[in-house]
């Protein structure tokens, strides 16, 4: 009897602890944490995530980083420390996915939005902080560790490192287009992709040259070539493209385009009011 309890408490202890995970329900947290982080840093981001006591923790190495952005990222942009973290916290079904940044400063929060959805990760909120200021980067490869452990889900792995591309390909994009119009023209294609799928480059092509023009930016040549690259890289994914399609209809308020957006409006308030000053200058000429 002795032998088989300590055989019992054996298997428990070293069960896999995707195990544990399974039975998550709304408003249940799991938290990564960058490995380099102090012991001081970690408990500063654990308060400024609200974590309970009792939550679950995962840590994220630098190799890891290297691992899922090494082929699309400068090692300069990654570092040589794990400092980003998050807090996932499971939504009511159907909700989609809602992300908050601090002391972010290249990938933006549709960015990330865009990118999970690919990755196959629904119904949660999320918030990714530092204690100081990074590039963002190596949040992602953290979210989607932990989305696996909480849903008890498997994402593949070819997936998981188009996840990571797209959110690079998506901020360089935004440095020569603007990061509102890089999520949206993502989004778009990403969306007439999943209504039907092109089948040659020529149609590809085309759907994202109607992104372009719907968002009013223009596209170098080199900056084509990566978006048909890649996006013949997606299409041919084993991504269930109804859950794209139906997260990306949830984020759509989230995925805004450079019209909709503070930066737009602002920018066509100083036309309107360009147009003001100039037709009430045209007027005091002939009064």
């Amino acid at each position: 009897m002795k032998k088989i309890l300590i055989l019992i408490l054996a298997v428990i202890m070293f069960i896999s602890p995707h195990q544990s995970f399974a039975d998550m329900a709304e408003g249940d947290m799991i938290v990564t944490l960058g490995e380099n982080l102090s012991a001081e840093q970690k408990q500063v981001l654990l308060s400024e995530m609200g974590a309970p006591k009792d939550v679950q923790i995962i840590t994220v190495s630098n190799q890891e980083e290297h691992q899922y952005l090494g082929k699309y990222v400068a090692k300069s942009l990654i570092g040589t420390k794990a400092i980003s973290s998050s807090a996932i916290t499971i939504a009511p079904k159907g909700s989609g996915i809602t992300v908050k940044t601090k002391n972010i400063n290249w990938v933006t929060d549709e960015m990330y939005v865009n990118a999970l959805i690919t990755a196959g990760v629904k119904d949660a909120n999320i918030y990714i902080t530092a204690p100081i200021a990074v590039s963002g980067t190596a949040a992602l490869t953290g979210i989607i560790k932990a989305y696996e452990i909480s849903a008890d889900k498997t994402i593949p792995e070819e997936v998981k490192q188009a996840a990571n591309q797209e959110m690079v390909e998506t901020a360089k994009l935004g440095d020569s287009i603007g990061d509102k119009n890089a999520a949206a023209l993502i989004a778009k294609v990403k969306e007439e992709i999943a209504k039907n799928k092109p089948k040659n480059d020529e149609e590809l092509r085309k759907i994202i040259e109607q992104a372009a023009k719907d968002l009013n930016v223009k596209l170098s040549d080199k900056e084509m070539k990566r978006l048909i690259d890649f996006f013949n890289k997606l299409k041919d994914l084993n991504i269930d493209w109804n859950q794209v399609s139906d997260q990306l209809n949830k984020a759509k308020d989230r995925i805004s385009n450079f019209i909709h957006s503070e930066e737009g409006q602002g920018f066509f308030e100083k036309i309107k009011q360009f147009f003001i000053r100039l037709i009430d200058a045209i007027k005091s000429i002939f009064s």
